[in-house]
């Protein structure tokens, strides 16, 4: 009865989507073609794109490893686990991240983010939502945008913080996403103190509680622990670098990752250490008054 069980289980996940898997870890395409999408590899590093997952079989395959399969050998192989852990690992997706083939291209071009009008915050539910997370308008406008979007053939608004590559990240009330390309953000203010914060809103909150801090400051967003990599390879310009990344497991490794590479590196992740990250403390009006 086991037997059959975990067969029925292993051909449930290898249903489950890895383009969908990959992006709920934090891993986004570099480019999508007609059959395949392109990442950089999630198992190495690496600067151009040699991970590809077949969109119509939902394999993938590294060519800088040689080394390919389904979605169970891809957990298996970026969690060091055995093939019962990666079922277990992928339960919870077994019906939200289902695999589907695409149709057409054109089904692909509709489902992209494309981008049509960048201006200063004023529609009140854009206001609204900052408000709601405790940002005030100013520092909103300051370092974000209104973005109006298209994407599956209806027009949409929301919050816009610009990557370095021209990429946008989007939030309002109802929505979180990202047009591409896709990489992290960079305020630059000739400083060699650098700042780095793993998303937007943690972003706008350290500007909201030390804007001086941030002004006197380069800093970067990572919008994804993905683009830890890429960030490294700035650090050591800097003489300081101070850490505000999430109180999360994913945080936590990633701050232990660097504070174990560089020593010119601060961890401050302390000061908000009752809250899972910068923006939850801030909304936290009453910790702000003690």
């Amino acid at each position: 009865m086991e037997n059959i069980e975990t067969s029925k289980s292993w051909e449930k996940a290898r249903n489950i989507c890895i383009v969908k898997t990959l992006a709920k870890l934090g891993h986004f395409p570099s480019r999508i073609a007609e059959k395949e999408a392109w990442f950089l590899s999630p198992l190495r590093s690496e600067t151009q794109a040699s991970f590809s997952v077949s969109l119509h079989k939902n394999l993938w395959y590294d060519f800088g490893m040689g080394k390919g399969g389904s979605i169970i050998d891809l957990i298996m192989t970026m969690e060091s686990c055995t093939v019962k852990e990666a079922l277990e690992y992928l339960m919870n997706d077994m019906t939200k991240l289902s695999f589907r083939p695409p149709k057409t291209e054109a089904r692909l071009r509709r489902a992209e983010i494309r981008i049509l009008d960048v201006e200063a915050i004023y529609l009140q539910g854009l206001i609204d939502y900052l408000k709601s997370r405790n940002i005030p308008l100013e520092i909103g406008n300051k370092y974000c945008r209104q973005v109006w979007y298209h994407r599956k053939g209806k027009r949409f608004f929301a919050i816009g913080l610009q990557n370095h590559l021209g990429g946008w990240e989007l939030r309002n009330k109802y929505f979180k996403n990202s047009s591409s390309p896709k990489t992290f953000s960079l305020f630059e203010n000739d400083s060699k103190q650098l700042l780095i914060t793993e998303g937007m809103f943690d972003f706008l909150s350290l500007a909201t509680i030390d804007e001086g801090l941030v002004q006197s400051s380069d800093c970067i967003i990572l919008n994804s622990l993905a683009f830890l990599d890429r960030v490294k390879l700035v650090i050591p310009v800097y003489k300081r670098v101070l850490l505000f990344l999430d109180n999360d497991p994913a945080g936590k490794k990633a701050t232990a990752t660097l504070l174990s590479l560089y020593d010119h590196i601060t961890d401050c992740s302390d000061s908000y250490s009752e809250y899972v990250d910068l923006n939850e403390k801030l909304k936290d009006e009453k910790a702000w008054k003690k």
